[in-house]
């Protein structure tokens, strides 16, 4: 399978992406504003493409409840920080938008995603990423972003998600959007309890069947601290084994904030899954060669 952002074609059958979260919020639930400051966010760029990162997100909302950011103010944020990573980065930007005229802007500022977590409500969304040539991220929710959803419910959780996720996926296409552009993300925590969001993750492998590009986004999230007890600023391991299974389940795409460690994870992950293969192929043709190992006791006697 392959990816495009922007002029940038990406393989990605065993090796997942890293998007390196850049906030230009002073809210947002995890670094809470750290990187406010513009000096700061343009060394915080620095570091995360050192380390690793494929792409690098732009938001000016946070997606959660919070004071009202008027289109201005978002254009006002996330324009010239566009503008300054586009001049000193030669990797694609994103733009974490659910507004058409802030990704109409962001995409002659320099950005080539469009990553809308409203499941492209804006009717203007697609037709201006179509115009632009980018690439585009269907994200499911339940409501609409920054309102609150205390109690979502759903008929069938994994067939409901996939099925907007379909649609949404088709309607992007319709708009003239090439599928190689066009990715499609579950959405944890929008509009999930946490053990909705845990079995969304387990079930990735069926938003991967969909066939496009599956976007994980899980860093740090709150479904993870209720796994493992742990507040959002102490979610580091919890983060990087959900990206594993992510990667496992056919994600290749992760939307992280520790990008060092994702990049690491990514890599293990992509030789793991190209081993197995060879392994595959020596078997059907009738190499010599090892067996693979099981895991656990239930296929191969006790673990």
């Amino acid at each position: 399978m392959h990816l495009a952002l922007g002029p940038h074609p990406f393989d990605i059958r065993y090796r997942a992406l890293v998007m390196g979260i850049l906030n230009r919020t002073p809210d947002s639930f995890f670094d809470q504003g750290g990187y406010w400051d513009f000096d700061a966010f343009l060394r915080k760029a620095e570091t995360l493409v050192d380390e690793g990162a494929d792409f690098l997100d732009v938001g000016g909302v946070k997606a959660g409840p919070g004071a009202e950011v008027t289109e201005q103010e978002e254009l006002d944020r996330v324009l010239p920080a566009l503008e300054a990573l586009a001049a000193r980065f030669d990797v694609p930007l994103s733009v974490d938008t659910w507004r058409a005229s802030v990704a109409r802007a962001a995409y002659a500022a320099g950005a080539v995603v469009g990553n809308d977590i409203s499941g492209f409500a804006d009717p203007d969304y697609l037709p201006a990423a179509a115009e632009a040539g980018a690439s585009v991220v269907a994200t499911h929710i339940r409501l609409a972003p920054r309102v609150p959803d205390p109690d979502p419910t759903y008929d069938d959780l994994v067939p409901d998600v996939c099925a907007f996720l379909a649609d949404r996926a088709a309607r992007a296409e319709a708009a003239g959007i090439p599928r190689e552009r066009i990715m499609v993300d579950a959405g944890l925590d929008l509009g999930k309890s946490e053990p909705q969001s845990l079995e969304l993750l387990r079930a990735s492998d069926a938003l991967v069947a969909l066939g496009y590009p599956v976007f994980l986004s899980a860093s740090n999230k709150r479904f993870l601290g209720a796994l493992v007890g742990t507040e959002v600023t102490d979610r580091r391991e919890a983060s990087l084994a959900a990206h594993a299974l992510g990667i496992g389940l056919g994600c290749r795409i992760l939307r992280a904030h520790d990008v060092r460690g994702s990049r690491r994870v990514a890599d293990v992950m992509a030789a793991i899954l190209a081993a197995r293969d060879e392994v595959e192929d020596d078997t059907d043709e009738g190499v010599d060669g090892p067996a693979p190992v099981a895991v656990g006791g239930a296929a191969g006697g006790p673990a």
